[in-house]
């Protein structure tokens, strides 16, 4: 398996890459559901709650981003095909466009809507259009589209995770979820 010393991701990588998966999660759960909710006290609460973890997700998206500048990835097994580190970079670039580009569209369809994102209930972000009705109709349409990319994505992601542990056993998953080589080399 991996084993060696410095064929995995950072700790930091791996933090970033476990706590943004749980955000985005949370914050796609949150958005199917208020997409079908009745206006109420409760669905303008849930709605903050959404705002705040889009935003946060595009602050830790840019500090991930940074960081894997610094930090490259560590190298696939030699085993996997050309094809396959094609295609993994090119749902990595996939990836992080969506996880900026869904949090943006999500706060120019609140600022087309004039209705304001204050980040945690304590700061005001600015908007970053004006208020335009028909815009708004057209930035929800594309962040509904771009998450439901995303979900496209992230499917990709992870059934290629879960080829490369339990089909090809190369130690792909062990790189990001160092747990499995350390259960792996107990065996």
């Amino acid at each position: 398996m991996i084993g060696e010393a410095g064929v995995r991701y950072t700790g930091v990588a791996i933090g970033l890459h476990w706590l943004m998966a749980a955000l985005i999660v949370v914050a796609f759960g949150l958005g199917w559901t208020l997409a079908g909710m009745e206006f109420s006290p409760q669905k303008v609460r849930w709605l903050s709650w959404h705002k705040w973890l889009g935003i946060t997700v595009l602050g830790l998206t840019a500090l991930r981003l940074a960081w894997r500048l610094a930090h490259p990835a560590p190298p696939l097994p030699p085993t996997v095909p050309v094809w396959q580190r094609r295609a993994a970079h090119a749902v990595h670039l996939l990836l992080y466009g969506l996880m900026f580009a869904i949090p943006l569209s999500g706060w120019l369809f609140s600022s087309a809507k004039g209705v304001a994102v204050v980040y945690l209930g304590l700061l005001p972000l600015p908007d970053l259009i004006g208020a335009d009705e028909a815009a708004a109709d057209r930035l929800r349409a594309l962040h509904e589209w771009l998450n439901y990319a995303l979900l496209a994505a992230v499917a990709a992601h992870v059934g290629a995770a879960l080829q490369h542990h339990f089909i090809e056993r190369d130690g792909v998953l062990a790189r990001m979820v160092p747990q499995l080589d350390r259960k792996e080399r107990s065996r």
